[in-house]
């Protein structure tokens, strides 16, 4: 008899790689979970970080993928839910897994070593595994059968006095960890770039100020000090952009409209 953590072999194992699993070979699984509500805000975390096989073992209710607060918390992630599967043993749920992490704040007595996600990760991400995540049920996590099935524990490192994080919220963690050490996304660039002002701009800005500011009787053209200077200093500290010079230079235009001097843009 096979381990249950043992691959699948032969013609098996290319059937097994056909039936939907998705490329990068990471599946999370929610064991005995009770509230629908996190099956699927556990969805939408998933999917966010483009992750789809979504296994759940012996869930309290039967029809959970259909409840109205599962597709609810999913906000959109409903293809995740649609291909999802329910088994009722962990054994089934890590079918084809390589490599399979606990979920587990209480340390055991013994079996697999506990470790940092972000830390474990940057040994497993190279290494080619079908990984799972195995998470335990809200009220009463994993039990040790189930962690020991396992390779390794994860502990998500919180607040000592404080480390009770919801199902959804720990999918969320492990997902963005493992997401990361997988390679991440890129994050896209502005789509225009930015017109920034050039010194002429500036200038033109400063000097329309400082004739605004003698329209309304703010500053006094025969000691003006050092405020114009410090304008300039004002202005280079915010690398403003053309389009922030035009927005301030309608400001001391509307300034000039209202004041008593009636005085011009220069």
């Amino acid at each position: 008899m096979s381990h249950p953590l043992a691959s699948p072999s032969g013609a098996a194992a290319q059937d097994h790689e056909t039936a939907g699993r998705p490329a990068d070979g990471t599946r999370f699984v929610l064991v005995r979970t009770s509230h629908p509500g996190n099956v699927g805000a556990a969805a939408r975390a998933m999917k966010v970080m483009g992750f789809s096989d979504l296994v759940l073992v012996a869930p309290r209710f039967a029809d959970v993928l259909q409840h109205e607060d599962t597709v609810a918390m999913a906000s959109g992630a409903t293809d995740v839910l649609a291909q999802a599967r329910i088994v009722p043993t962990l054994a089934e749920a890590l079918d084809g897994i390589t490599w399979a992490c606990a979920t587990a704040m209480t340390p055991r007595d013994f079996g697999p070593p506990t470790h940092a996600p972000r830390a474990h990760f940057a040994e497993l991400a190279p290494q080619g595994h079908r990984v799972a995540f195995v998470f335990g049920s809200e009220r009463f996590g994993l039990g040790n059968e189930d962690v020991y099935r396992c390779h390794a524990c994860l502990s998500i490192p919180t607040d000592p006095s404080y480390g009770s994080l919801n199902l959804a919220q720990a999918v969320q963690v492990l997902a963005y960890d493992w997401r990361q050490a997988l390679g991440g996304f890129t994050v896209a660039p502005r789509t225009a770039p930015v017109q920034w002002a050039d010194g002429a701009a500036i200038q033109g800005l400063l000097a329309h100020w400082q004739a605004a500011l003698v329209d309304i009787g703010f500053l006094d053209p025969a000691a003006p000090k050092k405020l114009l200077p410090r304008l300039n200093q004002l202005a280079n500290r915010a690398q403003l952009t053309q389009e922030e010079v035009h927005i301030l230079r309608g400001i001391a235009r509307a300034m000039q409209k209202l004041s008593p001097a009636q005085g011009k843009e220069p």
